[in-house]
């Protein structure tokens, strides 16, 4: 399983703070198994993840392990 979890408004966007999904190696296949809506918010290049605590620069380049999580970080808004 892989823990996916949603800060901010994407939290929202995904009906809930986390979600397990079954493993996946790709980000791409994390994507192809949400919702079409959720899936395209998430593709926003604004939209920052940390696999495990860490900021991951270029989500292609992710391989993925079962157990592990991945969150998706908002945008950051102010001035």
């Amino acid at each position: 399983m892989l823990k996916l979890v949603f800060l901010g408004r994407l939290e929202d966007a995904a009906g809930a703070a986390e979600r397990e999904i079954e493993a996946a190696e790709t980000y791409d296949d994390v994507l192809a198994g949400l919702e079409p809506e959720l899936a395209a918010t998430l593709r926003d290049v604004r939209i920052r993840l940390a696999l495990d605590g860490v900021l991951v620069g270029d989500p292609a380049s992710l391989s993925l392990r079962d157990g592990q999580e991945l969150a998706f970080l908002p945008p950051v808004s102010g001035g």
